[in-house]
């Protein structure tokens, strides 16, 4: 009876794993076709996205939790310079923390909705880490930079300055020739 048993079982564990083949789908590596892999994120660096940001070697969404996304952005760009709040904001009281490298993050309810980066602030301390945003739009890029970018679209009449968009999700504003400010998620701008 034993000896049933333990073949029985054998012949059912063979079973499941012949059920593992994976079909001839190749693996996440193999779809790479032979490119490199990326390098990891730089742990002093920012990158910001459309919908949300990463920090070091952590990523946030949109809707991550306030010290979470804090902690991380310190130990990437140094300590916060500064916060505070906004109760009257249209779209929702805000509360905001503001980074060296010229990024603000703004939350609703103890959670990240959205994210500026721009100039620094005159007495800014100077940055440990780099803030940066995917492709070559950066804050400071020259207009030509701006204008060629995939996804580029004046926002005509808009009441706070030369707008623009890249893309569906990320905006920004251009001063003379340079880019000045870029931004995505949740903002405060009264028109």
């Amino acid at each position: 009876m034993k000896m049933q048993r333990w073949a029985l079982a054998a012949l059912a564990g063979a079973i499941l794993l012949a059920g593992c083949d994976s079909g001839g789908v190749p693996s996440p590596a193999g779809k790479r076709g032979g490119q490199a892999q990326q390098a990891p994120p730089a742990a002093n660096a920012g990158e910001l996205r459309s919908d949300g940001m990463s920090a070091g070697p952590e990523s946030f969404y949109f809707a991550a939790g306030q010290s979470e996304v804090e902690a991380a952005l310190a130990k990437a760009l140094g300590p916060r310079l500064r916060s505070g709040a906004n109760p009257e904001c249209g779209a929702g009281a805000l509360t905001f923390s503001d980074f060296a490298g010229g990024l603000t993050v703004h939350f609703q309810e103890e959670q990240l909705v959205g994210w500026n980066w721009h100039l620094p602030q005159d007495g800014d301390a100077k940055p440990v880490g780099t803030v940066s945003l995917p492709g070559k739009v950066q804050v400071g890029s020259a207009r030509a930079v701006l204008e060629a970018a995939p996804g580029f679209a004046r926002i005509e009449g808009s009441t706070l300055g030369e707008e623009f968009a890249l893309g569906q999700k990320i905006g920004g504003f251009v001063a003379g020739d340079t880019v000045e400010m870029l931004y995505a998620g949740t903002q405060c701008f009264f028109r």
